[in-house]
């Protein structure tokens, strides 16, 4: 279906197209095309006091309330017509790709109450009180971890290679099996990378709190080449420096063997991710994967008979085909296996997906009602409480099913410390690899710089030393203040 919006000032098409994309997700929205028949028609007029909605079913004229500002009274306005007019419950209010527990975090820590919290968010978001209050809870579990010191840092090592291409994934992921020319070029990149990364913490006497080895998939590469790779990674950033936390995201089961677990262990890995997305071995097979759930049993025992007792499982809710049952499956046997932490990311309809190339080319794809979204949602978090485990981490993006969180519910005591520093960005993340953004914080000034390597691997290979220059021109900029 197409939803034609005709709109008289378009300085406001960014947010009206946002709050229509909440509830016409999968459908086309256009703005001040000539009119069809088949079309969904909306005429807005947006004046200095109020706004005017006409759509197929009701008009309604909204006006101003100075006390939450201009862009959220457009904002607030349009949800509430289309909450209306649709009948869906949008629980998440108008927050759009934003972190909502940082807002919480930021309120708390200026001496809001939590009722002033979870007034602030219905009032200015019309987000829930049940929101509202995950967001304090996350907030106040993050609190312990959130490092504001300007010389501790964190190291991201990205590494853009996959067993497959999954059908939902925007990363740089390239197929291993069609890469392996770009696998050497990219490692003597990356170490050199890593070498001058190394030595720069050194000459600045930083300190470093966590490394997160992610991708990609990092164990998609050979036993021989990560055994070398996570050799260098250890002498570099690990060894000698006491650091909090040292993570690998294996992820794909199918990538991960006996050698490259033990390695792990050799040079001191004390968190992984075994990531399933679903236990249902047809929805893996329409996703792009090429192993069935038995090999994440499998892979999962393994690791705990070895030793690792911080293993992350991570779930996408919304998944091509499934619905209720599936979801509910797939909790069932992920508790059989009882993981240290369980990730639940809502699906995210990226532009740079076959997802997205399906949905274009008009191919058949299944999505839940909001209704049965939710309570999808719900099984995951039931998922969490029979596990004993606490929401200490989240993040929401654009174009997700149901709109929904992204939401990290851990074993108190197992958090993923980096993941929290992450998002709630009071620590300079040093990123490398292709396509790693490198987020430098200059708390004082209350702002972020961001320096991108390159997406493309070959691209990245060529232009290492620039890209190298670059970044420390970007830290020095801090450090030197310091």
């Amino acid at each position: 279906m197409k939803i034609n919006i005709n709109l008289n000032n378009m300085a406001y098409r960014y947010d009206v197209y946002q709050m229509f994309n909440i509830y016409y997700l999968m459908d086309d929205i256009v703005f001040n095309k000539p009119e069809n028949n088949e079309d969904k028609i909306y005429h807005i007029s947006i004046c200095d006091n109020s706004i005017d909605i006409k759509g197929p079913k009701i008009n309604t004229e909204y006006y101003y309330d100075k006390i939450i500002g201009y862009n959220n009274f457009i904002k607030k306005s349009l949800f509430m017509y289309l909450k209306e007019e649709t009948g869906q419950e949008h629980p998440w209010g108008t927050l759009i790709g934003i972190r909502p527990s940082k807002i919480a975090y930021d309120l708390m820590k200026k001496g809001f109450s939590e009722n002033d919290v979870i007034e602030h968010f219905s009032k200015v978001y019309v987000a829930s009180e049940e929101k509202a209050r995950l967001c304090m809870e996350v907030a106040r579990n993050e609190a312990t971890f959130i490092n504001e010191d300007e010389n501790c840092i964190s190291i991201y090592i990205g590494m853009p290679f996959c067993p497959t291409r999954c059908a939902y994934c925007s990363f740089a992921s390239n197929p291993i099996g069609s890469s392996k020319k770009l696998v050497e070029p990219y490692l003597n990149a990356l170490i050199k990378e890593i070498n001058a990364i190394s030595d720069y913490i050194d000459k600045r006497g930083l300190r470093i709190e966590t490394v997160y080895f992610g991708g990609g998939t990092p164990t998609s590469i050979s036993n021989e080449e990560f055994y070398s790779l996570m050799n260098i990674i250890h002498n570099r950033f690990i060894e000698g420096r006491n650091i909090r936390e040292f993570t690998v995201e294996c992820g794909r089961p199918d990538s991960i063997t006996i050698h490259k677990l033990r390695t792990m262990k050799e040079f001191n890995v004390d968190r992984i991710s075994i990531n399933p997305q679903t236990m249902n071995d047809e929805t893996l097979r329409v996703i792009g994967r090429g192993h069935k759930a038995q090999l994440v049993k499998d892979i999962f025992k393994e690791a705990r008979s070895l030793g690792f007792d911080n293993i992350n499982m991570d779930i996408i809710v919304g998944l091509q085909g499934e619905g209720l049952e599936e979801i509910n499956y797939t909790c069932k046997e992920i508790k059989k296996l009882s993981p240290d932490s369980v990730t639940v990311h809502g699906l995210s309809i990226k532009r740079a997906s076959k997802i997205h190339e399906n949905i274009v080319l008009n191919k058949r794809y299944y999505v839940p009602e909001q209704k049965e979204l939710l309570e999808m949602y719900s099984t995951t978090k039931v998922l969490s409480e029979e596990l004993e485990m606490i929401p200490y981490y989240m993040y929401r993006q654009k174009n997700m099913l149901g709109n929904m969180e992204n939401i990290g519910y851990t074993i108190k005591g197992k958090e993923c410390i980096y993941n929290i520093e992450m998002i709630e960005e009071k620590q300079t993340i040093i990123a490398l690899g292709a396509d790693a953004i490198s987020k430098v914080v200059f708390l004082e000034e209350n702002r972020i710089e961001r320096f991108g390597n390159l997406k493309d691997v070959l691209q990245y290979t060529e232009r290492i030393e620039t890209l190298i220059e670059k970044k420390i021109e970007l830290l020095d900029t801090l450090y030197n203040k310091l």
